[in-house]
């Protein structure tokens, strides 16, 4: 009985998973072209033109389009200004894990590989390279909202210009990863099981 209760629990959590404080923003994605589902995972991506008003956008050379999931083909650069910001609507005090992925894919066809810091608000959160990374870098950052804004900010250090190529927010319980004070930006994962494939959105409630 208490292995049929388990189960029971199990399937009502992931059955009950939506996307509810979700923020999936496929960045430089024309506004015509959004909402969108990802084929993998179900995640609905929109396009990033409500939540900021500078910066260009572009595609990847054409070269990664059999390479690259869909949110990674489009990016926004930022030509213009040393600080870009993303202004996005959060719950004050709910811990939150974001993460940010940048694609250069030889958008310019100039092959000159990006570099730039990235802030959540007043606080610089990491430096970006990409100098040899053709597919790009994801990073991650479990946050607490001290507000019901939050801000993302690329910052530009030298004579590339910061890019960005998806912006992702998923609200985690309170309960979840707890620290004393600060955020806890990721360090490696880990993923240890028998299964050939990794657990995901919507089966990793």
């Amino acid at each position: 009985h208490l292995l049929l209760a388990m189960i029971g629990t199990f399937a009502v959590i992931v059955g009950a998973q939506t996307q509810k404080g979700f923020i999936s923003l496929d960045c430089g994605l024309p506004v015509e072209a959004s909402p969108y589902n990802d084929s993998f995972n179900g995640l609905t991506f929109t396009s990033d033109s409500a939540f900021i008003q500078t910066g260009n956008i572009s595609r990847v050379d054409k070269s990664l389009n059999t390479v690259l999931s869909r949110q990674y083909l489009t990016l926004r650069y930022f030509p213009e200004g040393k600080r870009n910001c993303y202004s996005l609507d959060v719950e004050l005090g709910t811990r939150y894990l974001i993460a940010v992925s940048s694609v250069y894919g030889n958008y310019d066809g100039r092959n000159l590989d990006p570099s730039f810091d990235i802030y959540i608000g007043p606080n610089k959160w990491i430096s970006i390279d990409l100098a040899g990374m053709q597919n790009g870098t994801l990073e991650e950052i479990i946050y607490k909202a001290r507000s019901n804004s939050l801000d993302i900010c690329l910052v530009r250090t030298g004579t590339t210009f910061p890019i960005i190529s998806a912006i992702e927010i998923r609200p985690l319980r309170n309960n979840t990863y707890v620290t004393q004070s600060g955020s806890l930006k990721l360090s490696y994962r880990v993923y240890l099981n028998n299964s050939n494939g990794f657990i995901r959105y919507p089966d990793d409630a």
